[in-house]
């Protein structure tokens, strides 16, 4: 450890160590003066920007956040007490609740990422990007549809849901990879264009 130190610490230039360091000069010196520059633009378009789409922002990402954290302690949380409640006459194969945890934070998941992809479209001015959220919701129906069977106990009577499900993620996979190709096609002619 010491003798990768050493090494590194050769490695610097000699003046770090052995030149007198010089005193800061208000006058003459401007440090971070673009920095600065930068900073004083930034707060300006901060400030020119409606407060309803800084609050909305921020609703959403507290929003998030508070569903994020109530998904982790149900997780967390529910396994250990789970002895304290009376036993419920579920079948055999009912979800254990972390089970459902991980299928319900999916859902919100795929969803939050649809909502990112499409703002990123709109932010970027890259309208093939929309697609992409476009392409995702066949599977986010799949998703669903998995979370409803699994609600009713993977019911017989709702096999259907199963199929349901498998055809959507063949079409959700296609409409991705559709949409992906269209990106390409899209960037690719826009870095021509440049």
């Amino acid at each position: 450890m010491g003798l990768t130190v050493m090494g590194s610490i050769s490695l610097l230039p000699k003046h770090v160590f052995f030149e007198k360091p010089t005193r800061y000069d208000p006058n003459k010196d401007v440090p971070f003066a673009g920095l600065r520059v930068f900073a004083a633009e930034r707060s300006k378009l901060a400030a020119k920007r409606p407060n309803s789409t800084r609050s909305r922002r921020r609703s959403e990402d507290v929003a998030i956040l508070v569903g994020a954290a109530g998904i982790a302690l149900v997780s967390i949380v529910g396994p250990s007490h789970a002895a304290q409640y009376p036993i419920l006459s579920e079948p055999s194969n009912a979800l254990s609740l972390p089970t459902w945890a991980v299928h319900v934070s999916s859902v919100v998941e795929w969803a939050t990422a649809m909502a990112l992809v499409w703002r990123y479209g709109e932010k970027s001015g890259y309208e093939a990007w929309k697609g992409l959220s476009w392409g995702m919701v066949p599977l986010l129906g799949g998703a669903l549809c998995a979370c409803t069977w699994h609600f009713f106990y993977n019911s017989e009577s709702l096999e259907v849901l199963v199929a349901l499900q498998a055809a959507l993620t063949v079409i959700g996979n296609a409409t991705m990879c559709i949409a992906a190709y269209r990106i390409y096609t899209s960037s690719q002619e826009s870095s021509k264009n440049s």
